[in-house]
């Protein structure tokens, strides 16, 4: 409502509302000021954006790093194994679930953890709503409104079926992905070298 005041009283101003509280920002950001707002979601940091101070030899010699670690800016930035690792942690942790779990129907969380730990070693699988429930012991709608959420957090990106049949590919099974590998592997709590792993196509 402070913004709408702001933006209707004060003609030409610009103002710039930033925060990773997603929910937060569009539940009180919302109504309020259709028309007079644009979203822009930063994303991880994409290999063109660092072909900007790396050469594209020194992006190939440092693809395991990216597998591994992900590439958010304070991970690229991060001069150690361990400091990476602990970013991560303290970002999947603490910050990317922090709207999720502050949410009032969101009850458990070693729930909403353990989905996206399956999620974490059935990349590029098709995901079964009904499976996910059955491991989880919870009904398919809250497994439904967890990726759902997970999607709106920025967590996960979801990558549906294809179908020549456009009836088929609505009805079809889903992959999901996390946006982010350092991510993923922090959830899983897994930094093993390349040669240490099994996963890697996954990645």
């Amino acid at each position: 409502m402070g913004l709408k005041i702001l933006v209707d009283q004060m003609p030409g101003i610009r103002v710039i509302a930033t925060g990773s509280s997603s929910f937060e920002l569009s539940g009180q950001v919302g109504e309020p000021l259709t028309g007079r707002k644009k979203t822009i979601i930063l994303f991880p940091l994409a290999q063109m954006e660092l072909l900007q101070t790396l050469n594209r030899f020194e992006l190939r010699e440092q693809l395991p790093q990216f597998l591994l670690y992900g590439s958010y800016p304070e991970v690229l930035t991060a001069t150690t194994h361990q400091a990476r690792i602990e970013i991560l942690t303290e970002i999947a942790h603490s910050y990317l679930l922090k709207d999720i779990l502050a949410l009032d129907r969101i009850r458990s969380s070693h729930t909403l953890l353990d989905l996206l730990k399956l999620l974490a070693f059935q990349i590029g699988s098709e995901v079964s709503i009904n499976e996910l429930a059955n491991a989880l012991g919870v009904d398919a709608k809250t497994v439904k409104r967890y990726l759902d959420l997970l999607e709106k957090a920025f967590v996960l990106v979801r990558l549906d079926g294809f179908s020549r049949n456009l009836r088929q590919e609505i009805t079809s099974k889903a992959k999901y992905y996390f946006l982010d590998n350092g991510i993923r592997n922090a959830i899983i709590s897994n930094f093993n070298r390349m040669d240490q792993r099994n996963d890697l196509g996954q990645l």
